[in-house]
């Protein structure tokens, strides 16, 4: 997750999209910038799956007419509602020129990741991204404050549909190393002596089942 995060933020800055990563210090740690995260979790979708399909019926593995941006409260002990545009302004989230900003750049964002993945044979199904304001400059100034992995995507093989994000070890379909493996083989990134295997997997059994 750390080299591919590294690597997708890297390109990200390369086109423009400012984000917090200033560097990846090893195999498990980055350093990013300071950042006051805005409590909205930003979900953008290109097919129907997971919480859309419960909530609204959608038939599993429908491509949307057009990219589907919701928002979600961060907040644990809510279980992260679903809020509206209307929310986020009425509580001062955000005002509308921020939300329209940020609006603007997740499908600047869609559509860089679209074009990544697709390039390697991986459908971007969806993903989930943070923005926070950063303490730069006496003008705060918002970025792209998350890491972009397969615990924040849901990426499936093009051909074969088969998941290889974090839904693998949410429905119980096996190992998640050799599916996020595989992605970074597509990207190109994963060093020959980077040691996977070495990664405690009894420690995954602690992740939380996160609705997203």
């Amino acid at each position: 997750n750390n080299r591919i995060s590294e690597h997708i933020l890297s390109n990200l800055s390369e086109v423009g999209i400012k984000n917090h990563l200033v560097k990846r210090i090893n195999m498990r740690e980055q350093l990013v910038k300071l950042v006051d995260i805005i409590p909205i979790e930003f979900i953008v979708r290109n097919i129907a799956t997971g919480s859309l399909t419960k909530r609204l019926g959608i038939e599993e593995g429908t491509v949307l007419e057009r990219p589907l941006i919701e928002y979600c409260l961060k907040d644990d002990k809510l279980g992260d509602p679903i809020i509206s545009r209307e929310h986020i302004l009425t509580f001062n989230w955000l005002n509308v020129m921020q939300l329209d900003w940020i609006d603007e750049n997740l499908s600047r964002l869609n559509d860089f990741l679209l074009g990544m993945f697709r390039g390697v044979g991986i459908k971007l199904v969806d993903f989930k991204v943070e923005f926070g304001f950063t303490h730069e400059s006496e003008k705060n100034q918002i970025i792209l404050a998350d890491e972009i992995s397969p615990d924040t995507c849901r990426l499936w093989d093009t051909l074969t549909d088969k998941k290889l994000d974090k839904d693998r070890f949410r429905k119980d379909l096996g190992d998640l190393i050799p599916a996020y493996t595989e992605v970074a083989k597509r990207l190109g990134i994963l060093h020959e002596q980077s040691n996977v295997s070495a990664v405690n997997v009894t420690q995954l059994s602690s992740v939380k089942r996160k609705k997203k």
